[in-house]
């Protein structure tokens, strides 16, 4: 342990100089003359964190962000000192602090500048409420780039940007509007090639600026709390969005029917209105695995209650859908009437569940139901009774997800539209105001709702969505982005908004397809769906205030393409469930912009319409009205076109053609993509043959297919199935190996290879090394070969 290191030139002149330094393990404490302390605690080589008070004592430290179960460890932990700074080296980066200003700045080991503090941590006194505006400051280079923070409505690339993080209702939102529903106080850096991330781990408002006051600083800063953050070293992007998200946590794998295509309205009542809707599902055969019921199937809004003038019998109802493959879905916010007849409220009451105003009052808001009371979910107690509250719901009545919405919270006819500052929370044993609890409220309540509905909903898995969020809230809940509205702007920011959410580790989202609130037009949601089913989440909601927004709402032109590219995606479910695999086992986003995919290429840096779905389909979306084409940036590589197999070389801008039918697609050479059969539900079709496309490449690529039981959690003890592949592609031959992980076995045994792009005519076909007939693998339908699942090398030779 090193103790107690003086410095020559302490004394007034230098108020932010260190004058000890102490060392507890990998805990680095820094204490300057003016009474500041900075803790520096290294939890990898590529990650760190900084801790700042002005009191010399730290606060409690907890945070709701952080996930217990994330990956500490470090190979190298090295401190120098010398006359004039602390160096602390790991195996990946070098930390200086100055010993004169207590500045901080972060470098390679090459030396190449990371993050340097500007003014680094200062600070000013909070008059109205105690405590501090904690504020930092970092210098910023020339084409320094700033990617992430959720679900802001701007352009991709927050350079030039300021925001701020204060979970908001805002109804029908437009471009630039902040703050919204989400809290998630993470961007990424990119400066001359190298990726960093930055965490700051404050739960009070915060905001930051990337270069808008001052063209080369940017800052974050706080209304209170500590100036509390991590630091994140790539060099790569994905680097840095997998250890962020590992820190953060990770979810579980979702039952696969979420991934399929889900239906929503404002509101889906009486019972008959819910059932002709999946009827009509059915009968047009448009693939369809949910329906949600908005506030009005309760009985007056209250929650856990149903209106028996709507739903007589919820439980047939519920089970008569689930026969042809419909899974309910239902809403519950937060707001509790005031009604001593209601057993919720009584129950809440009795045990003093609910939130008090400073002096003492209950915490009380207008939301739907009229005057309403609201749980502190900040309060461990409190979840545990609101866990137990989906019971009946979930077990008796058969409910399979729960829909947390208004939880930002929302609260009507008020100026603030949320509740007062002075309301107090538990904090899980921190007592605090909703300073600070107000944007984990949301959370909070949606991990009560997870825990019910995964406690209820066992051995099958849970599925939760919500509005509200704060960073580590992908541990419990999927997302949508809001009341969003009918209008192509908003068809541009969904893809803006889906794209930042993934790199903030939140990849379980999607958008209100066809807009929230308005109408769209026929050629708007034709194109809203082509996107909206290679978003991780896909759901059609509409507020139905001005009309219906079904399907097959529009005319012929319009369901048929529904049709078709909702058939599409769940021909991709095992590409996209593989994907998601990816995602909950090493933190890799499911959609990747284009920065992501080639960080070193600079016309990637302000892409915001492009991106790539999984690893090998690269998706450029339609985003304006009545074109028949338009140009699009094409990365690195060589892709298919998926609609023509026209080979095109990426690096470059160009134009494709889009009539109403088509949205432009592409799939990088090499890939093998896992298709099953259209399905009108997950589960309606057994899958006794597996079909892999393959784009040839000259050269070598990898692709993995990742199976289960498509829900439970038998995939935890081993029963999956991960069929890695390497294609090798020679000017005469077609190689593909595999190689098989899992104890799980698939209903399937023949895997059907459709080819691709390869460049020869095939005379010969060896299996493990042996020979086969071409004539037995082919079909005269099309250009594919079918085998057995369980072969180690498959080589397609031509003329030599």
């Amino acid at each position: 342990m090193i103790t107690n290191t003086q410095l020559e030139y302490r004394g007034n002149q230098f108020p932010n100089a260190i004058k000890s330094f102490e060392q507890t393990i990998n805990n680095l404490f820094f204490t300057a003359e003016n009474g500041v302390v900075l803790c520096v605690t290294v939890l990898r080589d590529s990650l760190l964190r900084f801790r700042f008070t002005t009191e010399g004592v730290f606060e409690n430290d907890f945070s709701y962000a952080i996930d217990e179960e994330s990956i500490h460890g470090y190979n190298k932990l090295e401190v120098v000192d010398d006359t004039y700074k602390y160096t602390i080296i790991t195996n990946k980066v070098k930390c200086i602090i100055n010993k004169a200003d207590m500045r901080v700045g972060i470098y390679d080991l090459e030396g190449n500048s990371i993050l340097e503090d500007e003014l680094g941590f200062h600070w000013e006194e909070n008059y109205e409420y105690g405590g501090n505006i904690v504020k930092m400051s970092k210098s910023t280079v020339d084409g320094e780039s700033f990617y992430g923070l959720g679900d802001k409505p701007t352009h991709f690339n927050l350079k030039g940007k300021r925001v701020s993080n204060w979970n908001t209702d805002e109804y029908a939102y437009n471009t630039d509007r902040d703050p919204l529903y989400k809290t998630v106080p993470f961007y990424v850096g990119l400066r001359k090639g190298i990726a960093y991330g930055v965490f700051f781990d404050n739960t009070f408002r915060t905001y930051f600026d990337f270069c808008q006051e001052r063209r080369n600083v940017t800052s974050f800063w706080a209304d209170g709390g500590e100036m509390n953050y991590y630091f994140f070293y790539g060099p790569e992007m994905q680097q840095v969005v997998s250890v962020y998200t590992d820190l953060t946590g990770k979810p579980e794998l979702p039952p696969l029917w979420a991934l399929g295509y889900h239906q929503c309205k404002w509101s889906y009542y009486p019972e008959a209105k819910v059932r002709d809707t999946a009827a009509k599902f059915r009968e047009l055969q448009i693939p369809c695995d949910a329906i949600y019921l908005d506030i009005d199937y309760m009985e007056g809004f209250r929650c856990f209650t149903w209106n028996k003038n709507y739903f007589p019998d919820p439980k047939k109802m519920v089970a008569d859908l689930m026969e042809d493959g419909i899974k309910t879905i239902v809403i519950i916010d937060p707001g509790i009437k005031v009604d001593p007849e209601y057993s919720v409220f009584q129950e809440a009451l009795e045990n003093d569940y609910f939130c008090h105003r400073a002096d003492g009052p209950y915490m009380r808001g207008k939301v739907w139901p009229g005057r309403c009371y609201f749980p502190d979910f900040t309060n461990p107690e409190v979840r545990e009774w609101w866990t137990d509250l989906f019971e009946e719901l979930i077990e008796d009545i058969g409910v399979k997800g729960v829909w947390n919405d208004m939880n930002e919270p929302a609260v009507m006819e008020v100026p603030t539209k949320t509740f007062p500052l002075d309301v107090r929370h538990d904090y899980d044993g921190n007592p605090c105001s909703h300073r600070k609890a107000h944007n984990v409220y949301g959370m909070q309540m949606s991990r009560a709702t997870y825990e019910g509905v995964k406690k209820f909903a066992y051995p099958k898995r849970p599925f939760v969505i919500t509005r509200a969020a704060y960073s580590g809230t992908q541990r419990f809940t999927s997302f949508w982005t809001g009341d969003n509205v009918a209008n192509w702007e908003h068809l541009w920011l969904a893809t803006v908004q889906v794209q930042r959410m993934c790199i903030s580790g939140m990849s379980f989202v999607g958008t209100d397809i066809g807009g929230f609130a308005e109408q769209p037009t026929g050629e708007l949601y034709a194109r809203w769906i082509q996107l909206g089913v290679f978003h991780p989440f896909c759901r059609t909601h509409s507020s139905g205030d001005h009309g219906e927004q079904e399907p097959w709402s529009f005319d012929e032109d319009v369901l048929n393409i529904s049709r078709k590219y909702i058939e599409l995606r769940y021909t991709l479910l095992p590409y996209l469930y593989t994907a998601f695999w990816r995602y909950a086992t090493e933190g890799e986003p499911i959609i990747k912009p284009l920065v992501y995919f080639d960080q070193t290429d600079v016309q990637t840096h302000y892409r915001t319409d492009e991106f790539i779905f999984g690893r090998k389909i690269l998706v450029c979306p339609i985003l304006e009205f009545n074109v028949q084409g338009r140009r699009m940036y094409v990365p690195r590589g060589k892709w298919f076109n998926y609609w023509t197999d026209e080979v095109v070389t990426g690096g470059r801008e160009m134009w494709v053609e889009a009539p109403l039918h088509i949205m432009p697609m592409f799939i990088k050479e090499g890939a093998i993509i896992p298709r099953y059969p259209v399905q009108q539900y997950v589960g309606e079709k057994t899958i006794d043959e597996l079909t892999l496309d393959v784009y040839y490449k000259l050269g070598e690529e990898k692709s993995l297919v990742y199976e289960d039981a498509q829900d439970g959690y038998d995939y935890t003890k081993g029963r999956y199935s991960i069929m890695n592949f390497k294609l090798i592609g020679k000017k005469d031959e077609l190689v593909i190996q595999q190689h098989h992980e899992g104890k799980f076995d698939t209903d399937y045994n023949d895997l059907k290879f459709r080819l691709h792009g390869v460049p020869f005519e095939i005379t010969k076909v060896f299996i493990d090394n042996e020979e086969v007939s071409l004539k037995d693998l082919t079909s005269d339908s099309e250009n594919a070969i079918k085998v057995n699942k369980i072969f180690s090398d498959i080589r397609l030779v031509g003329n030599k």
